[in-house]
């Protein structure tokens, strides 16, 4: 596996490399153009300015920002703890060195990613969409997936070649912006008095305005494809049980239901790409290999080895997906039988955990009626639209004081915990308080108002 690595790798290099390239040559030709002759060391000096930007956008908060505009939310082991136990089974199979941080975005559409930009750190985000249509077997050959991208380190290239193709795209909408709103008067000067040179670089100019974003995309592009080969062998190397990924990804591609954040930024990162058909045949614009071609090599699989992988890959594709070191060194893996555990949520338990993370305040009315009260709500109480029965909202109070004491704002309050399983209540200042049916500690601090809320 590591000769693969060590190929992925070098690969990655010259892809960034040729990127690189594309983002220089974009800035010295528009600074010879907007600036004059001798302009283009303006221009390459405006291009690394662009991509230290964000390159330190990448190496600091690249990971957050991403999973900020997925709107992913963290999650805790007592908000899902069979999800918690599938993703520590692949730590441990695909000898991972740290647990990966998982993520919940509220989205139906059924898909994946991972993302990290260190070695040493990592996460994985599944769609709400994902936890209640798939299978134990199913959601194991994706977090087994999402897990083998980050054993092979692929996340940290995809990542950084996803900022180079940011900095091109911005520096080519600034020479486009320019040369359309603030050159055309000095063009024209320039081709009365005979500048025929300039007019040469007014075109080449253009053309590398143009298409130097799709030049760039496309290596990008390139950069995904052969990674995700190497995902799905991984994932069947970890699982032992390959169908799992591969009813996976039947059902994710053949949902009808479109993904919320899904961009062409974002669409190499994901199991599968939601803006590419499944059958689509493979091309230089594609992001992923087909869809029906992962599954049809992952379910003629003899095995569950690399070496089952490899045979699989070439009797469907031809050629050679893994290296001959790696395939000495593979060990023979036997398949496991299938689990009989259907989805690790149902569609109800997913959509309150949605809501317990984004603060909304569960209650249930004696009529049956399930109500969610948002944060910041300002009344004590909310009115069953249903029954018409008023239902007060649980909130902390403040603890009993002695004569002559005041209650001030950073004062302790009180809760009396009313059942064992998950419990919201407000806090004085009206924040949402959660507590897990683990929480055993006295007491609970609000993070919004610092205040220490005595449990009992």
């Amino acid at each position: 596996m590591w000769e693969q690595i060590r190929a992925n790798r070098r690969r990655s290099v010259l892809l960034i490399s040729g990127m690189a390239l594309v983002l220089l040559a974009l800035g010295w030709i528009g600074g010879e153009l907007i600036v004059g002759p001798g302009g283009g060391l303006v221009g390459l000096a405006f291009a690394l300015i662009i991509w230290g930007v964000q390159l330190t956008i990448y190496m600091t908060s690249a990971e957050s920002l991403l999973l900020h505009g997925a709107f992913a939310r963290e999650l805790e082991r007592d908000d899902c703890p069979r999800l918690f136990n599938i993703v520590e089974e692949m730590k441990l199979a695909s000898g991972l060195t740290f647990l990966p941080r998982i993520y919940l975005v509220d989205d139906p559409a059924p898909n994946a990613f991972a993302i990290g930009n260190r070695a040493d750190s990592g996460s994985i985000a599944v769609t709400t969409g994902l936890l209640h249509r798939l299978n134990r077997d199913e959601l194991q050959g994706v977090i087994g997936h999402e897990v083998g991208h980050l054993r092979n380190r692929d996340v940290q290239f995809m990542t950084l070649a996803a900022v180079m193709l940011g900095s091109i795209v911005i520096l080519s909408e600034a020479i486009w912006r320019t040369m359309r709103f603030g050159g055309r008067a000095r063009n024209r000067s320039s081709s009365r008095g005979g500048g025929k040179e300039q007019l040469i670089l007014f075109v080449v100019a253009l053309l590398f305005a143009i298409l130097g974003p799709l030049m760039a995309q496309l290596l990008y592009f390139a950069c995904s494809r052969k990674r995700e080969y190497l995902a799905d062998a991984s994932s069947a190397q970890y699982t032992r049980y390959p169908e799992g990924l591969a009813s996976a990804l039947q059902t994710i591609s053949q949902a009808r239901v479109p993904l919320s954040f899904a961009s062409k930024a974002t669409a190499p990162m994901l199991i599968v790409n939601p803006l590419q058909a499944a059958g689509e045949e493979s091309s230089v614009f594609s992001t992923h290999p087909p869809t029906t071609e992962r599954i049809r090599i992952l379910r003629s699989m003899g095995g569950a080895s690399l070496a089952d992988y490899e045979t699989a890959y070439r009797r469907a594709r031809g050629g050679s997906c893994l290296g001959a070191e790696t395939l000495q060194t593979a060990q023979p893996v036997a398949m496991r039988p299938p689990s009989t555990e259907g989805p690790i949520e149902v569609r109800r338990n997913v959509r309150d955990l949605t809501y317990r993370l984004n603060g909304y305040l569960p209650l249930h009315c004696s009529c049956g009626l399930d109500i969610s009260v948002p944060e910041r709500y300002e009344r004590d109480e909310i009115r069953c639209i249903r029954c018409g029965t008023v239902l007060r909202i649980p909130a902390a109070s403040p603890l009993p004081v002695s004569r002559g004491e005041g209650q001030g704002e950073g004062s302790p309050l009180r809760y009396n915990r009313t059942r064992q399983g998950w419990e919201s209540f407000r806090c004085a200042c009206g924040r949402t308080i959660q507590i897990s049916p683990a929480f055993a500690a006295s007491h609970v601090k609000c993070a919004n108002c610092g205040r220490s809320i005595n449990l009992q």
